[in-house]
């Protein structure tokens, strides 16, 4: 066994992001190494909880610096619209001075980072290893590597070049606003610059597009799989009794549950045509997402007597639920979910029909591979304004619903082919495990040179 490491996280300041690494610092932490985790003061409290080793894992609170139009409060991804989202990674490119601080006072062996574009900069100027670990899709990453791809423009050597953003879906590319090809190189300079690359994904899904980096960065590039909690990790929780009632009182595999993750906010228009579009399927179902942007309440934004309709067969649920208890209950059977990479990998796992409709760069590329190449689910299809129609919503679901369908027994079949090869013993575990020994051999070689 390799010399114990202290490492450094600073991921960027979004739950979608902070969480995948606790995970992981959970499982370093497990083989008995040391984690500083860097992140704003507000999230100490819901992250708290996740944190299964707190005196290996310690929360280092960074306090943002004020920006121009980020609101006051504002600490992450979570707290503004996504089309200010690149405030706050213009708030966290102004912390180098507070992590430098902590560095001097607690020399690490490793940082790990995301879209920070100077951390390797800082790492090498202290005598430390980067690690460029993203929790998003290799295809994602391998987009930003590839000039053209972001607009759908011809890349010969694209992996799988069919499933780059085109039409209308080059919009997603908002979230980083309209300056996000500068976006694009900070990224690519922060896996260029850095000393090892990681991401969270397997060979399974997604060789090609890691081979495809580690090509076009030259170094070599780890992969931890999908870093997801092991179920003991929830310490025995079970689901709540609420959704545990509720969900036995329908048959199994038919109620359908859809949530958008926390970072994604309707409009209010978009969040009554999903709610109608779940309605006008027929069947029992659970939404659980965020109040739409000007609403205070799920209630107060819901279709004029939607309620009374949908009475004893549909929930809207504006709250927090635990999404892979919701998900392991036999009542469920489909996921309709925006393809975020933590839902797409417990879709994967799951036993359910898979939905998505995408939202963000990333999760229009890794839908296509999943709809288009691999064919274990089914995407919704957007109209010209670039949302969906309650009837395309409705008619999606259905298709996969419908035990006479076609699509929606092959997507079944080939979901379940694929969930047996994630699931087969030793392999999810073994990536991870692998992941560790690579760090703590690099680690050691530094130490001995």
């Amino acid at each position: 066994m390799g010399s114990k490491f202290h490492a450094f996280m600073y991921p960027t300041f979004a739950f979608g992001h902070m969480i995948p690494y606790l995970h992981l610092a959970n499982k370093l932490a497990e083989k008995g190494h040391t984690i500083t985790f860097l992140l704003p003061k507000k999230a100490h409290k819901r992250l708290e909880p996740l944190n299964l080793f707190p005196d290996r894992i310690v929360f280092h609170p960074l306090t943002l610096p004020p920006v121009n139009g980020l609101p006051v409060g504002a600490e992450t991804l979570s707290d503004v619209p996504s089309e200010s989202g690149k405030l706050i990674g213009q708030a966290m490119n102004l912390l180098r001075d507070q992590i430098e601080a902590k560095v001097r006072a607690l020399k690490p062996d490793l940082i790990f980072f995301d879209f920070i574009f100077w951390v390797p900069e800082m790492a090498k100027e202290f005598g430390f290893k980067s690690v460029s670990y993203h929790i998003i899709s290799a295809a994602c990453i391998s987009m930003f590597l590839a000039p053209g791809a972001e607009l759908g423009l011809p890349t010969p050597d694209y992996p799988l070049s069919k499933v780059a953003l085109r039409g209308h879906d080059a919009n997603v590319c908002s979230l980083y606003g309209k300056n996000y090809q500068e976006f694009f190189g900070r990224v690519t300079t922060g896996l260029k610059n850095c000393d090892i690359i990681s991401i969270r994904t397997c060979i399974e899904l997604e060789g090609e597009f890691c081979g495809f980096i580690q090509k076009h960065c030259q170094k070599k590039v780890l992969l931890t799989g999908p870093m997801l909690p092991e179920p003991q990790d929830r310490n025995g929780k079970t689901l709540e009794d609420r959704w545990t009632h509720w969900l036995n009182g329908f048959e199994q595999g038919s109620v359908v549950f859809c949530a958008f993750g926390s970072q994604f906010t309707l409009e209010k228009d978009q969040f009554q045509e999903l709610c109608l579009g779940m309605e006008l399927t027929g069947l029992p179902f659970l939404v659980a997402v965020m109040p739409p942007r000007g609403s205070s309440t799920i209630q107060e934004a819901l279709p004029e007597g939607f309620e009374e309709r949908v009475k004893g067969l549909g929930i809207v649920w504006g709250g927090w639920v635990e999404q892979p208890l919701i998900l392991s209950h036999p009542s469920i059977g489909c996921f309709v979910n925006h393809c975020g990479f933590g839902s797409m990998w417990e879709s994967l796992l799951s036993d359910c029909q898979i939905v998505f409709i995408p939202q963000l760069a990333d999760q229009v590329l890794i839908t296509r591979l999943l709809t288009e190449e691999l064919q274990v689910s089914v995407k919704v299809q957007r109209e010209d304004s670039g949302w969906f129609s309650k009837e395309n919503l409705s008619d999606t679901v259905k298709s996969v619903m419908d035990k006479e369908s076609e699509i929606g027994n092959l997507v079944k079949r080939n979901h379940k082919k694929f969930k047996e090869t994630l699931a087969s013993p030793g392999l999810l575990s073994g990536y991870a495990d692998t992941f560790v020994q690579a760090l703590e051999n690099e680690v050691n070689n530094t130490k001995s040179s």
